[in-house]
């Protein structure tokens, strides 16, 4: 399957680049090859430097060093560090590969890979992993979202499937990975504080075909159109899938159904009862998830055993308790408009939604459509709350606060007797929050305080 077979780092040195989970990871597997392993981080400190020391690797920190970089023979980037430093254009000059950690851990991987990209993914992910083990499948999943790929290298086997989310700072340091199955899921404005554009931003997600070839599988949204546009010169196997109900699209809804589309009409998958998601828009990710498990050969049962208990992800649509007839519900991992647009959208009444952050891009003002028809109140935090105020005082009260605590105790309030608070930021965290589970873990200790009836299983 590899065209790098022989890919070897034994006695080179090898520059990571980023000292977060997949930067360690990488780390780790490089010197487990061979390599001379310089791990290279702007912080002072960084998690698990004594063990990583003890293995070989050695730790800088401080700034990227520019006398490291000229004896670097191969360059690996974690996922979240610029692309534009000077220290790696002058490593490229020199004749350097610079690639990322996703793109090493593909070159060893023994198993197939079903990779899943999006504006937001993690669900799908997780659910193509759970449908997979429900049919006895040997599958890793991770990427993007929990175990590094590179943590999944040395007990990959030829029957392994990994399921990787992967991001577009994952794949646009991609050059020969090849997924047997492709899943583009959506693409709305987000990273634009990265990517120069949106141009720039689907042009890095449509890497994610790049290398694949006649028998590997496109899995694509019929109902994006610009995923549709990018995902027709792709050279796999086509399949799509439709919330909407494209005439042409392999999965879709009919009769309270999942179905999969036939020569000869519609067969049954799953019953929409078996899906225990918060949110309408959740069962694009259950559509995609039934699509990839499919195109893997796995039988429809597969799609009920990974559904079977599945109620979410932490932080995503994830119902917290009550107060009296108030829901309260975390979706913090709603970081852009897009995103945010979707949650709201999932309930028809009474929604307080508490909104704000570090703004991504996108334009707040595309919230007035889904606000407009079942908001109540905005409560505004972070470095955004004077533009969410801007986007939409003039639609329904907007109330600013200065905490998390103060957001979710206002909300309450507002929401009270019988609406729905809910944290859909449209928005990054890295104003007040380490991530969007340290905010959504906040929201979650803040509405238990508040006196919320925590959600039972």
């Amino acid at each position: 399957m590899r065209s790098l077979s022989e890919f070897s780092v034994a006695g080179r040195c090898v520059v990571v680049v980023g000292a977060a989970r997949s930067g360690i990871a990488a780390a780790e597997l490089l010197v487990g090859r061979g390599a001379r392993v310089i791990l290279s981080d702007q912080r002072d400190v960084v998690a698990a430097q004594e063990r990583l020391t003890d293995m070989g690797v050695m730790v800088e920190t401080g700034g990227h060093q520019t006398q490291t970089f000229a004896q670097a023979e191969l360059v690996v980037m974690s996922p979240g560090v610029p692309l534009d430093q000077p220290v790696l254009a002058a490593a490229r000059s020199r004749g350097v590969e610079v690639i990322g950690e996703i793109e090493l851990a593909w070159r060893w991987a023994r198993g197939r890979v079903i990779a899943v990209t999006g504006t937001k993914g993690k669900s799908t992910t997780t659910l193509i992993g759970r449908m997979l083990r429900a049919e006895g499948r040997d599958v890793t999943v991770g990427g993007n979202i929990g175990v590094p790929f590179s943590s999944q290298v040395e007990k990959s086997s030829a029957r392994s499937v990994h399921v990787v989310e992967v991001s577009s700072f994952q794949l646009e340091t991609a050059t020969t990975f090849r997924p047997w199955i492709a899943v583009w899921l959506n693409l709305s404005p987000d990273h634009l504080d990265r990517h120069p554009s949106l141009a720039a931003y689907a042009e890095a997600k449509a890497r994610i075909f790049a290398n694949q070839q006649a028998d590997d599988w496109v899995v694509t949204n019929a109902d994006d159109e610009t995923v549709s546009a990018y995902s027709s010169a792709a050279k796999g196997r086509a399949m799509t899938f439709s919330l909407a109900g494209a005439a042409a699209a392999t999965f879709c809804v009919r009769n309270d159904w999942v179905v999969r589309r036939t020569d000869t009409g519609y067969e049954p998958v799953v019953p929409l009862s078996a899906v225990e998601l918060t949110g309408r828009h959740m069962l694009n990710n259950v559509l995609a998830a039934a699509a990839a498990t499919w195109a893997a050969g796995a039988a429809a049962t597969a799609v009920a055993g990974g559904l079977r208990g599945f109620r979410g992800l932490e932080h995503v649509m994830e119902p917290v308790g009550t107060l009296g007839a108030v829901r309260f519900v975390n979706d913090s991992k709603a970081t852009n408009v897009e995103a945010a647009s979707r949650s709201i959208e999932s309930f028809s009444t009474g929604v307080v939604a508490i909104v704000g952050g570090r703004l991504k891009g996108g334009d707040l003002r595309d919230l007035r459509g889904p606000l407009g028809a079942s908001g109540r109140a905005v409560v505004a935090i972070g470095e955004a709350a004077p533009l969410v105020r801007e986007a939409l005082s003039d639609l329904l009260p907007v109330m600013e606060a200065g905490s998390m605590e103060e957001a979710v105790r206002l909300a309450g309030e507002a929401a009270a007797p019988d609406g729905v608070v809910l944290l859909a930021p449209a928005c990054a965290s890295f104003d007040w929050f380490v991530d969007y589970a340290e905010r959504g873990r906040a929201f979650k200790a803040a509405a238990v305080q508040l006196g919320v009836e925590e959600e039972r299983s």
